[in-house]
C-alpha cells in the first residue's frame, strides 16, 4: 500500500454506526449483490461494508477481504464472528503490492473497491489483478472519497481501470463519493 494508508486505529471510527446516515452499505450494495456470489473486497478495514457483503451473498456466497494491516484483518474477524458472518468471509494479508489473488482467476462477481484504490502503490496493477479475478459478467465498483480524490485523479483512476480492459456501465450516486461500475 502506498503512503496513505488509513492507520489501523482509523478503523474504528469508519466502522461507527454514525456512518451509515453518509454511507448505508445495504442501499449500495444490494443492486449489486445477491445470494451465492463471491466478492472480493480489497482493503476491508474492519468491516463497515464487509458485514453486509456477507449478509448479501448469503450462506453460499464467500467474501474474500485482503488487506495489508494485520490488524484491521484481526478486528474484521472479530466483528464477523460476533456478527455470526465468520464463516462467510475469508481474511487474507496481501503480499506487497499485490493482493495475492491467482487462485480467484475468473471465479469473482463482485469487486468492491470502497474509498482504497486512492491509497494503493500500484493502481495499475490493482485493475489488472481485479480484471483477473472477476468472471465474464462481474462488476467492480470503484467508490473514492471525494475529499481525497480530485475529478482529476479520479479521471486518470477511470483510464487505469480502462487501460486493463474495463468499461463504465453506470456512475452511481454516492454521497461524498465520486463512484463508477464497471464490466470487465
Amino acid at each position: 500500500m502506498g503512503e496513505r494508508v488509513c492507520p489501523w486505529w482509523l478503523g474504528y471510527v469508519l466502522v461507527s454506526p454514525l456512518r451509515r446516515l453518509i454511507h448505508n452499505p445495504r442501499t449500495i450494495l444490494s443492486p449489486l449483490v445477491s445470494e451465492g456470489m463471491t466478492v472480493l473486497e480489497p482493503g476491508p478495514g474492519m468491516g463497515f461494508f464487509t458485514l453486509e457483503l456477507a449478509r448479501l451473498v448469503g450462506p453460499h456466497g464467500r467474501v474474500v477481504a485482503v488487506d495489508t494491516q494485520a490488524k484491521m484483518l484481526e478486528a474484521l474477524g472479530k466483528r464477523a464472528d460476533r456478527a455470526g458472518l465468520k464463516e462467510r468471509i475469508e481474511l487474507r494479508t496481501s503480499r506487497g503490492a499485490r493482493m495475492g489473488i491467482e487462485d480467484l482467476e475468473g471465479s469473482v462477481d463482485f469487486v468492491l473497491a470502497f474509498a482504497v484504490v486512492h491509497e494503493l502503490p500500484d493502481i495499475a496493477g490493482f485493475f489488472a489483478e481485479a480484471h483477473q479475478a472477476l468472471n465474464a459478467g462481474g462488476k467492480l465498483l470503484v467508490a473514492e472519497p471525494s475529499g481525497h480524490v480530485s475529478e482529476m485523479a479520479f479521471a486518470t483512476t477511470l483510464g487505469l481501470a480502462e487501460e486493463a480492459g474495463f468499461a463504465v456501465e453506470s456512475r452511481p450516486a454516492i454521497r461524498r463519493s465520486r463512484a463508477v461500475v464497471l464490466l470487465p
